[in-house]
C-alpha cells in the first residue's frame, strides 16, 4: 500500500476529510477535558488528568498521520472509531474507497 498514487482531487478530497475528523476528535477532547477539570478536587486528580492527557496526545500524534502512504489505513481508522463517515471520502476512486470500508469493517 506504499505506493498509492493520489489525483489531486483526491488529494483535496483527502485532506478536507482528514481536518475535519481531527476537528471533531479534538473538540471531544476539549470537552473531555473541560468536564474533568471541573471535578478537581485534589492535587491526585489534577495528575491523573495530566497522565490522561498525555496518553491522548500520544495517541492522536499517532493516529493523525497525513502520509498518502498510509492514509487508506488512517481514514479506515477513522471511520471505524466514528471521527469520519466514508460518505466524506466521495471524491476518492472507488478502489480507495473500497479499502477504506473493508479496513473499517475489520
Amino acid at each position: 500500500m506504499t505506493e498509492v498514487d493520489w489525483a489531486e482531487v483526491e488529494k483535496k478530497v483527502a485532506k478536507e476529510a482528514f481536518d475535519r475528523a481531527y476537528q471533531r476528535e479534538i473538540n471531544a477532547l476539549l470537552q473531555e477535558v473541560r468536564q474533568r477539570a471541573s471535578t478537581i478536587l485534589e492535587l491526585r486528580d489534577m495528575w491523573q488528568l495530566h497522565d490522561f492527557l498525555s496518553a491522548r496526545r500520544h495517541e492522536i500524534d499517532g493516529k493523525y498521520d497525513y502520509r498518502y502512504s498510509v492514509l487508506i489505513f488512517v481514514f479506515a481508522g477513522l471511520v471505524k472509531e466514528g471521527w469520519l463517515d466514508i460518505d466524506e471520502l466521495a471524491g476518492l476512486q472507488k478502489d480507495k474507497l473500497t479499502k477504506v470500508a473493508a479496513l473499517a469493517r475489520m
